[in-house]
């Protein structure tokens, strides 16, 4: 037998491990607050042991940031995979839209999570700390996207900080309504604010 699936079953193993780890935590530390909980209580919850806590994750804080960073990861990589004669508005809704949705549909988690998030301080500065990260990549999908475009052109960063704007809004709007608020209605309502300003600049 190839050593290739060997190694496919082995990654596959860690992030299962590491999937379960993150939500022993985040379940955990949205519960009874992120000062509250200790890496103790996660790795029993998690049934692992201390130091296969560590082998994945710095600290309790690193499984916050390592989510925010999944998160951000994934818009981009929805932004990427949209047909390129797509109008922005259209494919930066969707890309924004996607994270919005899997929070409605899993709403009992998610919900606690996104309150921890935007409710503590720490966490809420690591929130805004990656998506300055997010931005940069949204912005390099964007210019990537209108090669045409003269250079230098503001236009791929300024349409990738009104995204993250309408997605910050629909998710605030969201966590302090407890989920009574539709996700997907409020995104619907940002961009059609937004879509004007994004399609003309990029007709120009």
């Amino acid at each position: 037998m190839s050593p290739r699936p060997e190694a496919s079953l082995a990654q596959r193993k860690r992030q299962l491990v590491s999937d379960e780890l993150t939500e022993a935590a985040l379940q955990s530390m949205a519960l009874k607050g992120f000062d509250v909980v200790t890496v103790d209580e996660i790795v029993a919850t998690a049934g692992v042991s201390k130091r296969t806590f560590f082998r994945y994750f710095a600290s309790k804080e690193d499984v916050v940031v390592r989510f925010l960073s999944d998160m951000g990861d994934g818009i981009s990589a929805e932004l990427a995979a949209r047909p390129g004669t797509e109008p922005p508005s259209a494919a930066l809704k969707h890309a924004v839209s996607v994270p919005l949705a899997d929070c409605a549909a899993h709403s009992d988690r998610a919900l606690r999570v996104v309150q921890l998030i935007l409710r503590t301080p720490a966490l809420h500065a690591r929130f805004l700390e990656r998506q300055g990260q997010w931005h940069e990549d949204l912005t390099t999908e964007l210019a990537r996207r209108r090669p045409s475009a003269a250079a230098p052109d503001l236009y791929p960063q300024l349409a990738a900080g009104m995204a993250l704007t309408a997605f910050n809004a629909v998710l605030q709007r969201w966590s302090d309504s407890d989920s009574a608020e539709d996700p997907a209605e409020l995104i619907d309502r940002a961009f059609a604010v937004l879509a004007p300003a994004l399609d003309a600049d990029a007709a120009r």
